[in-house]
């Protein structure tokens, strides 16, 4: 019996603590009409029967309204309606083109590359699967040529269509099936679903019935109206709320771990003037990328090309500099600059104190790394000239045996480590920087395991065993680096996943698991490469590094290992190796204080 007593109401609520579980929100986009914004109510309760709590998204081209908006969201929904002006592909009318909707496409368009650049789960429904493709990148046909009726008169209930699937597809996976059936009310499709979606399921004319993501984004339209198919239609709503919880929990997971990754190069592409505050294409790596991604902290390398014999250093690069040492100043001068800059947003970072200080404040973090010790120009001073800078690391070599050892792509000029190489590994361990192994020879590799007194690290390096590579680690060389302490990340190098086709977040994973496997959850993590021809399909830039997140909480990995795999395995022989420092600089204070003491007494 309905009772008008609200205190009896809110009884259930106040009962129980929490007050009510989390349910993944989903916005749903509202039709315009007139002056109403409406939106049927099968939408939002197929949203609330699937486990979501459904939010009505009006037709507003604001951006902060829209980027406010999407910070709250968990999924999202682009509901059905009228055709869209062609113009936006770049074309004119067809005089079958039937109402457009002015009000809708901006907004439209917008949201959906503000949420895929946020990797916000996405769900397009008949005029939502056409919304999501163009705005993506890819061609609606305005008027199609039909062997099957595709606006049926039937009840909107009754299927009167088949479609087929693709085997290998999300929607083969809701349904188990390589045909369904399903109502139809459109006279406009997909033509080219373009780069970033694919076609998964067509209608026996040919025409396109369904999309996916083709970068492992969670992503899906279809041309039918499953919001009134009741139980089968479900089953979509259903993937989109879980697509959506786990988006949730990934990002929850983020706000409470340090997500780290442990190379970039994003610092050759200054001389291009790029703007690090700006969503600039030229990079994969900026403060809106960053954010997008949920990433933390990024370590930005001076990277210096090795020179061939007979040519110079500043051949190799675009500034007009003395030499290697100058040159990673400049570079650490701009980085410097970028950070003064957004000083709101941004910081340098030099130890893990500084990382975890900055996140609590809300401010991004980079550390600064070099990649190739050519950069201390054959002077021991610079190992402390470049500490005193803030340096964390110093990658050994690059392609190219320098003074210093041999690389995995050299010619064993010094057999491993030279003897001016060895006092370089024994001042770094004196300064508590970290020694990096990524690009070194084999036999580089374990003098430097062999004569540093800390743990040595990979920045980015994969495993030989999957992708045999001069570059990559084999496993003794994982098992030794562990036994020592070390850590190896895996890289996102295309040639250093995979020999043969393009690499994906898959062969990331598959390379990680790995590198678990010989030498256990506490020594790996993720150092990306990006800008240095590192990214790939679903990783991509830092925006998609929340995917890799995704990734792992599927395989059932625990808060504590991930926060390993993002940061913690790296900071931890960070931590070691700039305390070893410290207590080498304290006991050599120690010691010149009594020799100064003996002096006086003489």
């Amino acid at each position: 019996m309905e009772t008008f007593d609200l205190d009896s109401h809110l009884q259930g609520v106040y009962s129980v603590f929490p007050e009510a579980p989390h349910q993944p929100v989903i916005g749903i986009t509202a039709n315009y009409e007139g002056i109403d914004a409406t939106l049927r109510d099968r939408y939002y309760k197929q949203v609330i029967a699937a486990g979501g709590t459904p939010v009505i998204i009006p037709p507003v081209a604001d951006t902060d309204v829209i980027v406010n908006t999407l910070q709250h969201l968990d999924g999202l929904i682009l509901s059905g309606g009228g055709d869209h002006n062609p113009l936006w592909m770049g074309e004119e009318p067809s005089p079958k083109l039937h109402h457009i909707n002015r009000e809708r496409d901006l907004a439209e368009f917008l949201l959906v590359r503000l949420a895929y650049n946020r990797q916000i789960p996405m769900l397009g429904i008949c005029r939502g699967i056409q919304t999501l493709v163009i705005a993506l990148g890819g061609k609606v046909e305005q008027d199609i040529r039909q062997g099957v009726k595709h606006s049926q008169d039937a009840e909107r209930e009754e299927p009167t269509h088949s479609v087929q699937i693709v085997k290998d597809s999300t929607l083969f996976n809701i349904y188990n099936s390589e045909k369904i059936f399903v109502n139809s009310f459109h006279h406009q499709a997909v033509s080219v679903p373009g780069n970033k979606l694919r076609c998964i399921a067509k209608s026996t004319d040919g025409i396109i019935e369904a999309v996916e993501s083709s970068e492992y984004k969670s992503i899906l339209g279809v041309q039918w109206h499953p919001e009134w198919l009741e139980k089968d239609g479900l089953k979509i709503f259903q993937w989109l709320t879980a697509q959506a919880a786990e988006f949730y929990q990934a990002k929850q997971l983020h706000q409470r771990i340090l997500i780290l990754d442990t190379h970039c190069d994003t610092p050759m592409f200054f001389p291009q003037g790029i703007c690090f505050d700006h969503r600039d294409s030229r990079i994969l790596v900026d403060l809106h990328k960053m954010t997008d991604g949920h990433q933390d902290a990024t370590t930005m390398v001076a990277y210096l090309p090795q020179p061939k014999l007979g040519e110079t250093f500043s051949s190799k690069v675009d500034f007009d500099v003395a030499g290697p040492t100058q040159y990673a100043d400049l570079i650490f001068d701009k980085i410097e600059a970028i950070v003064s800059k957004n000083s709101n947003y941004l910081s340098i970072a030099r130890t893990p104190a500084d990382l975890y200080s900055d996140k609590r404040k809300g401010r991004k973090s980079i550390m600064l790394g070099i990649e190739n010790g050519l950069a201390l120009g054959h002077d021991l001073a610079n190992v402390k000239h470049f500490a005193q800078r803030g340096i964390v690391y110093i990658t050994l070599c690059h392609n190219g045996d320098n003074d210093i050892c041999d690389s995995a792509r050299g010619c064993n000029t010094h057999n491993g480590v030279s003897s001016f190489g060895e006092k370089v590994i024994q001042e770094m361990n004196r300064l508590g920087i970290m020694v990096d192994l990524s690009h070194a020879g084999e036999k580089s590799f374990y003098d430097a395991l062999e004569i540093s007194k800390t743990p040595i690290v990979c920045s980015h390096s994969s495993s030989k065993a999957l992708c045999d590579v001069p570059r990559n680690l084999t496993d003794d060389q994982m098992r030794a680096l562990a036994a020592k302490g070390g850590v190896a990340h895996t890289t996102l190098y295309h040639g250093f996943l995979r020999k043969e086709g393009e690499a994906d977040i898959m062969d990331a994973i598959a390379h990680l698991e790995h590198a678990i496997d010989v030498m256990g959850i506490d020594h790996v993590g993720l150092g990306t490469d990006f800008d240095g021809d590192g990214g790939i399909r679903g990783l991509a830039d830092s925006s998609e590094l929340i995917n890799f997140t995704l990734q792992l909480l599927r395989r059932k990995y625990s808060e504590q290992d991930i926060a390993k795999i993002w940061g913690g395995n790296w900071l931890r022989v960070m931590t070691q190796v700039q305390n070893f420092g410290k207590a080498n600089i304290s006991r050599f204070s120690v010691c010149n204080g009594i020799r100064s003491g003996w002096k006086k007494k003489d």
